[in-house]
Order: structure tokens, then C-alpha cells, then sequence
């Protein structure tokens, strides 16, 4: 049985040269078939196919960059949630601190920080043990900066301004909408 011209043909541009250089005393074939030429309709093809194949590129690029942009939004969020546990768990530990009467607290405060500087700063508890709730204050991935919109026990649950007598509770203060629909102020 023999193979069609073409199947045929491809065979040998692939099996002559291999065969000769290896008489030559050469491992592999030289690049580019036999005389290293291509025919006249093998050569506008790389540019058809180049072409081509930078259109499906930018159509994978243009469907990807959607998911691209929520993965990034998704990743904010998760950091805002985490700076939130961060400063909510230093105000409850100073809470605590300040119901044991291990720190100093002022009356009317309830027990609750002055201000966030409070849990950054040293705190003397006993004679010679001090005590830090907090490193430094978060960054609002949101904003960009280490702005909170506080709220004081004092405050109504729905007031979006301070009283400034202590800090109960803290917020971000973007705007914006969160992938579920809330927004990150309610947070």
C-alpha cells in the first residue's frame, strides 16, 4: 500500500534530510527541509499565522482582565477585614486590661481607649510592665492611609461622626461598595 502523494512527500522532507546528514556524520537534520528554502505560499503564512495568533492573545488577554481586576478588589478586601480584626481585637484587649484595673483609665471612658494612639504607645501596667496593643495603626487598603472613622461608646449605632471621648468601634471611611453589595463604611 502506498501513502498519498502529500503524507508521501512530507515523509521525505522529514526523513531524507535526517538520513543524509546522518551520513554526513551529523546527529541532526539542518533547519529549513532540504535546501533550506520555503516555497512561495509557505512563506506568507508565518505572517497570517502570527497574525492570527496574536488575535486569539488579545482576545485571552481582553476576557482575563475582568478577573484580573476582582481578583484585586476580592484581596483588598480580605486586607480591610483583616485590619478591622486587628484594631477591633486591640480595643477589646484594652477593655479588658482597663475592666481588670490593670491600666489607668479615665472616668467616663468606660474603659475604652482615648484614641488609637493609645493602643500603639507604651502602657504602664503595674510598677515596671508595659504593654502595646497595637504595632501601628492598619492602612485602610481602601484609602491608602491609616484614617478610621471612629465611634465612641457614647455615639448612636447608626452615627457616622465621633464624639471623641473613646474609641468603641472603627470604620473604614471609603465610599465605595464591596463585591457583595455593602458598603465598606458598614463594615
Amino acid at each position: 500500500m502506498r501513502y498519498p502523494k502529500t503524507v508521501n512527500t512530507l515523509a521525505c522532507l522529514i526523513a531524507r534530510p535526517l538520513s543524509e546528514a546522518r551520513a554526513r556524520g551529523k546527529r541532526t537534520a539542518p533547519l529549513g527541509g532540504r535546501r533550506g528554502r520555503r516555497n512561495r505560499s509557505q512563506r506568507g503564512m508565518t505572517l497570517l499565522e502570527l497574525i492570527v495568533a496574536s488575535f486569539v492573545l488579545l482576545i485571552l488577554a481582553s476576557a482575563a482582565l475582568p478577573v484580573v481586576r476582582v481578583t484585586i478588589v476580592r484581596s483588598k478586601e480580605a486586607q480591610l477585614h483583616k485590619a478591622l480584626r486587628e484594631i477591633r481585637n486591640a480595643i477589646d484587649r484594652y477593655k479588658d486590661y482597663g475592666d481588670l484595673h490593670l491600666i489607668r483609665v479615665e472616668v467616663g471612658n468606660e474603659g475604652y481607649p482615648p484614641d488609637l494612639d493609645t493602643l500603639v504607645k507604651p502602657v504602664q501596667i503595674g510598677a515596671n510592665r508595659k504593654v502595646r496593643f497595637l504595632r501601628r495603626i492598619p492602612v485602610d487598603p481602601m484609602t491608602g492611609r491609616a484614617d478610621w472613622n471612629l465611634q465612641s461608646i457614647q455615639d448612636d449605632a447608626d452615627s457616622t461622626s465621633w464624639g471623641g471621648s473613646n474609641v468603641f468601634d472603627v470604620h473604614s471611611k471609603s465610599q465605595g461598595t464591596a463585591l457583595d453589595g455593602t458598603h465598606y463604611a458598614e463594615w
